[in-house]
């Protein structure tokens, strides 16, 4: 189980600093690439989960992995709560035809860059996915606990207040811009 917040339009090199202030460890520095998949009939979207094989390469060491995940939506109050299942896969063709075989469809690609920082038990992910899809850098903050969530979006400078629970295809959606993929994600 993950709690999770994002904070948009963010200055990357103020919250760079900021984690190296409190000591943050930069444990990912990777440019990813997301294929998102559901059933023909969307059952995945439609109960607020997807599958997922995301391909990760590592800009510091050129190491390269894949990951086939699923992930639901458990609630979404002040936090986004998701139920998530993940294993590293051979490579991004084994996953891609695996969920070919169980009837999965490809719904979107997804290209961004990612900076995650570790503080105690708390991630800070810088995102920055190509202009055309989401046109700001945004962070997301994800903890296994509330109070340690709101005591690093306070680190950061920010109150929850200045957070949001929402889906990136939401917060599109209310800023009137067309995501360019399938309702639900």
């Amino acid at each position: 189980m993950e709690l999770e917040v994002k904070i948009l339009d963010i200055n990357i090199e103020k919250i760079r600093h900021i984690m190296n202030e409190a000591g943050a460890v930069l444990v990912k520095n990777e440019l990813q690439e997301n294929f998102i998949h559901d059933f023909p009939d969307r059952r995945l979207l439609k109960h607020n989960g997807y599958a997922r094989i995301r391909f990760v390469k590592d800009q510091e060491t050129g190491e390269e992995k894949v990951f086939m995940t699923t992930k639901k939506l458990i609630s979404r109050d002040v936090y986004k709560k998701m139920d998530e299942h993940e294993t590293l896969i051979e490579n991004k063709e084994v996953g891609l035809g695996i969920f070919s075989a169980l009837g999965l469809e490809l719904l979107e690609n997804v290209k961004k860059t990612r900076e995650s920082y570790q503080y105690k038990n708390t991630l800070v992910e810088i995102d920055v996915n190509e202009k055309t899809y989401v046109p700001f850098p945004y962070l997301e903050v994800e903890s296994p606990s509330e109070a340690e969530l709101e005591e690093v979006v306070s680190l950061l400078g920010y109150t929850m207040d200045d957070t949001s629970a929402l889906s990136i295809h939401e917060i599109l959606r209310a800023r009137g811009i067309t995501p360019n993929s399938p309702e639900g994600l």
